[in-house]
């Protein structure tokens, strides 16, 4: 997908957002915040898109979102189970409706043999409740790649909840 289409997403994004008064909120590890600025590239995104955290480091998680530290010392920085709580604690720590969070592995190096490059787990938390998670194993591209896959995925992620959602997020 190109950068056009990116736009294009992230303003179907915004649309349905504000067509059901539903703020969103992004915590970003490996993207570094491209799915927060992909968002906010859009003019007039600032009605919808309430703030980003970029927790790229262990501590970050915990003290910007709550992240437990034993949950990351148990199963990882990338694991469904942090990304969860990402998404949970970015929903806490805002005043969005909706949450979308991000962790993985998008290399050249860091990747092991259970966690390997192109690993990313994601999770989208809504306000009423529902918490989606999704693993996504882009193999071992470039680290650009797997950056922009991870955004189109979040993206889609947000596209899918509010479509679920109809006007019941908040």
């Amino acid at each position: 997908m190109t950068h056009a289409g990116i736009a294009a997403r992230a303003t179907a994004v915004l649309t349905a957002a504000r067509a059901q008064g539903v703020m969103i909120a992004t915590a970003e590890s490996c993207t570094g915040g491209l799915v927060a600025a992909a968002l906010t590239d859009i003019p007039g995104s600032s009605d919808v898109v309430e703030r980003g955290f970029v927790t790229y480091s262990n501590a970050a998680k915990s003290e910007m979102l709550g992240v437990p530290e034993a949950l990351i010392r148990d199963h990882g920085a990338v694991s469904a189970e942090v990304a969860g709580a990402m998404a949970l604690g970015a929903l806490k720590h805002s005043r969005a409706g909706l949450a979308v969070s991000i962790t993985g592995v998008a290399g050249p190096g860091g990747g092991t043999a259970t966690k390997p490059v192109g690993l990313v787990h994601f999770a989208i938390a809504a306000a009423d409740g529902r918490v989606n998670r999704v693993e996504r194993r882009f193999g071992a591209l470039s680290r650009a790649s797997i950056r922009k896959k991870a955004v189109i995925t979040a993206l889609s992620l947000l596209e899918e909840m509010l479509a679920a959602s109809g006007t019941h997020i908040v």
